[in-house]
């Protein structure tokens, strides 16, 4: 694949994996930076997101949520590793990534996202987050989808939790832009709670990396 103009060539593809309610596009400007240093990177839509055209209730499983990033790995010529970036709930996806396919992730980098262990199943960080009260939800929305209970509980930020907590330190042009595109998601913890642990053969034969962010205006920098 030849660079676009004005880039250099690189061997390095960087595959960034967005929050629940975000999409692709919430990497715009880190995006930018990669790609004018001479990296490939890729921005996928998880279902039910970004520009993904799915309805959440379309998505009843945490695998059909991740599933768009599964392929992308799935496509890769063999021989091709990726940087995997994966925030906030972007973690978790990541971490099944590294579980499905091994040996094609150069590294899993969690940036302020949930990092699953190999003796649990993936919703134990998730659910130490939410007993913990790390993160005063203030006006994020949590609705069942159906009476029956059936399908996951969806999750939306409101402009108050998203002001405070997620997008603190950016301008109020980003905050207007980022309110405007997010989408109703889902921490999937019910079907997370089914699930195997992620195992050390595989996901844990992954080289990871994790990232820090703290704020003096804000508890928590993970949102999402």
């Amino acid at each position: 694949m030849e660079a676009p103009a004005g880039e250099a060539a690189s061997d390095s593809h960087i595959v960034l994996v967005h929050g629940g309610c975000h999409g692709g596009w919430s990497w715009f400007k880190v995006a930018t930076r990669l790609r004018s240093a001479g990296h490939r990177v890729s921005t996928p839509d998880l279902a039910a997101s970004g520009v993904d055209p799915r309805p959440l209730r379309e998505v009843p499983t945490f695998r059909d949520y991740t599933k768009p990033l599964l392929d992308l790995l799935e496509s890769l010529p063999a021989g091709e590793k990726v940087v995997l970036v994966g925030h906030s709930l972007g973690g978790v996806s990541i971490a099944l990534a590294s579980e499905m396919f091994p040996e094609k992730i150069a590294a899993a980098v969690f940036l302020a996202g949930f990092m699953p262990d190999h003796s649990s199943p993936p919703s134990y960080v998730l659910d130490k987050f939410v007993e913990g009260r790390t993160l005063d939800w203030m006006d994020t929305e949590f609705k069942p989808q159906d009476p029956e209970g059936k399908l996951p509980t969806s999750l939306l930020f409101g402009p108050l939790v998203t002001r405070a907590n997620f997008y603190q330190l950016c301008s109020p042009e980003d905050l207007t832009l980022g309110r405007s595109l997010m989408r109703v998601s889902s921490m999937f913890l019910d079907d997370l709670r089914l699930q195997h642990p992620y195992t050390e053969a595989r996901y844990g034969s992954v080289r990871k990396v994790f990232i820090v962010c703290n704020t003096p205006s804000s508890r928590d920098s993970s949102g999402g």
